[in-house]
């Protein structure tokens, strides 16, 4: 492995796409941001003044076919998949330039573990640490799958692991949680759906109740204190959701 590219994709984040671009210069060498056409802030202009840094602005196709556009646009074969709002730590961009040198590689993909902050705080309990995902692969043998949301990757061959973490800080605020909610819940309801789910009063009552006791019992949610109790609350609100609109769709197909 010589030379690593890695794809972006951003709409409305000029509060993270510098820290998260920052994080990549001294181990990626093709960075790729694709701006939704969208976007409405100041995301372009932030990404222009970085001069190494290439960019499309690019109509909305959905979470897995946008991306699998960024990697037909890379021009090597080793791709890094990384959000907008994550960070590639210190530690983790030695490993990734160490992986570089390496002549032979055994894995078609690596794994990472996330540390994800909400509302500020790193989560390390509620089933969020690690939380493992597969983000460095070779794009010959990976695509992303077609699913409308919690898109990844489809692998051929074996998947490694590596040492080091990724940063990703998600919701930094209630508001901004509750702007991806909506927008996310309508998806997986949609997905589900296609695949001829159904929803009744058994996922509307315990389908949340339960993710709740497994978010912040069984996964010692309570750990992570106020902030644990929070998010199992609202994750249990998004199952509630999602089924809710499931629902929804099921009826408005029967009619």
């Amino acid at each position: 492995m010589n030379k690593l590219s890695s794809i972006v994709i951003a709409k409305n984040e000029d509060a993270n796409i510098a820290k998260c671009i920052n994080s990549q210069l001294e181990c990626i060498d093709e960075i790729i941001i694709l701006i939704d056409s969208n976007s409405e802030d100041k995301t372009l202009e932030i990404v222009k003044s970085f001069p190494n840094v290439k960019y499309h602005i690019t109509e909305w196709m959905g979470y897995a076919k946008t991306k699998q556009f960024g990697v037909d646009m890379a021009s090597n074969d080793w791709v890094f998949w990384i959000d907008a709002d994550e960070v590639i730590t210190p530690e983790l961009r030695n490993e990734l330039n160490n992986l570089k040198s390496l002549q032979n590689i055994n894995f078609a993909a690596y794994k990472v573990a996330r540390r994800a902050f909400f509302l500020g705080k790193w989560i390390k309990h509620s089933g969020w640490y690690p939380g493992h995902v597969t983000r460095l692969f070779n794009k010959k043998k990976a695509r992303f799958n077609d699913l409308s949301v919690h898109e990844n990757l489809l692998v051929e061959g074996n998947i490694g692991l590596l040492k080091n973490d990724l940063e990703h800080y998600t919701d930094p605020d209630i508001k901004h949680y509750f702007t991806k909610f909506n927008n996310y819940t309508t998806l997986a309801a949609i997905e589900l759906n296609k695949k001829n789910k159904s929803a009744g009063i058994n996922d509307l009552l315990l389908r949340p109740f339960f993710l709740f006791l497994k978010m912040y019992v069984l996964r010692k949610g309570f750990l992570d204190g106020t902030h644990g109790f929070i998010l199992a609350v609202f994750s249990a609100a998004y199952v509630f959701t999602k089924y809710s609109k499931l629902w929804e769709l099921n009826r408005k197909g029967k009619r």
